[in-house]
């Protein structure tokens, strides 16, 4: 974790060994290091639940909350691993145009403010089911913890990559959901019956938002009910669409239906298009959806803040933990930063901002902590070992004997 949070990977380009010894540990404890990560018998949720009781037990951290809800950030992160042999995983690179191989995880973080400042609080780190799980497969497992773990005042809020019918099919009962563009949905409600032709099974069609296509106007369907209201002096304007199903979900009083709401912030262009099974007042779908940012600074800091964007390990398991690790460090450099004093660069930096990436600085270049008051039992063992043989004397290797 020093190694981690102190920024050695990045000199070191990804390469663990020079990162340890960089930061001044012996080469055996380098050699230490090295196994505890590689066959450590230790899990990253035991780190997280360590992490997350410190975090709860400052008094700086305040959990936010809006109509009742206190929002939970789900994603997925992907660590680039192309040159990785017999590496199943890919997800889609934006700059390549196509998936590539990656190490792909979930991560499942609470939101909270630091002296105004949101911050993420890792709470869960998913692991794929299978060596072979596409993205569809993880998010299906994603879900299925965000359920199991889910509090009763927490509302999952989630990016487009997410479905409708994928949260539908984990069995969530809430969430705040972005949704594409040009997404459809019907009323679950039958149209007026026509005279001539076959009853209508679908509701009207539903589009929140107008789209061009081939050079025509397709234009929006007219919201339900309109709301507005003001944040630091700017006049925001919500549209609503009430008890909508997917297109492909006839008219059902059983159906599970859901609402529609499009904020509009005068500062852009396009409007957020997000949907949840809740009814929530406009400045709420905007305070949750809003507050699902944080998130994403957790891999952000972990992969370019720290230097997680490259590695070079390959074990099945060492694979999964490294990245691990890194989420971890990138939370709590976060952290750090946001309840510490900002530390300018040098002399130009005359209006430092509390960043993960001016805390890492600072901590770059030291040795390792040796000084940390650490708990009795774990002490430096003074064992009397000068008798010992040493080297290949010290073997205990018998010769053995052919059975007869």
């Amino acid at each position: 974790m020093w190694m981690l949070v102190s920024g050695a990977l990045l000199p070191s380009r990804g390469a663990v060994f020079p990162a340890l010894q960089a930061g001044g540990l012996a080469p055996a404890a380098v050699r230490r290091a090295w196994a505890a990560l590689h066959s450590g018998q230790w899990q990253i949720a035991d780190l997280l639940t360590t992490w997350r009781q410190y975090v709860l037990a400052d008094p700086q951290w305040a959990a936010t909350c809006y109509a009742g809800y206190k929002p939970k950030g789900v994603d997925t992160t992907a660590f680039w691993r192309p040159a990785l042999q017999g590496l199943q995983t890919k997800h889609y690179h934006p700059q390549a145009g196509k998936a590539l191989p990656a190490i792909v995880v979930g991560l499942i973080a609470s939101v909270g403010r630091v002296k105004g400042q949101r911050v993420a609080l890792p709470t869960a780190i998913v692991r794929p089911a299978t060596a072979d799980a596409t993205e569809t497969a993880l998010h299906a497992t994603l879900l299925a913890r965000v359920k199991a773990t889910l509090a009763d005042d927490e509302m999952p809020v989630l990016d487009a990559g997410f479905k409708i019918k994928g949260l539908q099919a984990a069995g969530l009962k809430r969430y705040v959901v972005r949704l594409a563009d040009n997404f459809t949905a019907r009323r679950n409600v039958l149209p007026a019956a026509q005279p001539n032709g076959r009853p209508a099974a679908y509701g009207s069609l539903v589009r929140p938002l107008a789209r061009t296509r081939k050079g025509k106007l397709i234009p929006a369907t007219a919201p339900d009910r309109t709301e507005s209201w003001t944040e630091a002096g700017l006049t925001f304007r919500a549209e609503f669409w009430d008890d909508l199903v997917l297109p492909d979900v006839k008219v059902s009083a059983t159906a599970a239906t859901f609402f529609v709401a499009a904020i509009y912030d005068p500062r852009y262009r396009t409007p957020w298009l997000l949907a949840s099974p809740i009814n929530l007042p406009g400045p709420a779908w905007r305070g949750l959806y809003r507050d699902r940012w944080p998130i994403e600074q957790v891999p952000l800091a972990g992969k370019q803040m720290v230097g997680g964007v490259r590695q070079f390990v390959f074990a099945a398991e060492c694979r999964y933990r490294l990245p691990e690790l890194i989420l971890l460090a990138g939370a709590v450099l976060t952290y750090l930063a946001a309840t510490t004093p900002a530390s300018p660069t040098g002399f130009w930096d005359r209006q430092p901002k509390p960043t993960p990436g001016r805390f890492r600085r600072g901590l770059a270049g030291r040795p390792f902590p040796e000084s940390y008051p650490l708990p009795a039992r774990l002490r430096k063992k003074a064992s009397v070992f000068a008798h010992l043989a040493m080297g290949i004397l010290g073997h205990r290797r018998l010769k053995q004997v052919a059975a007869t």
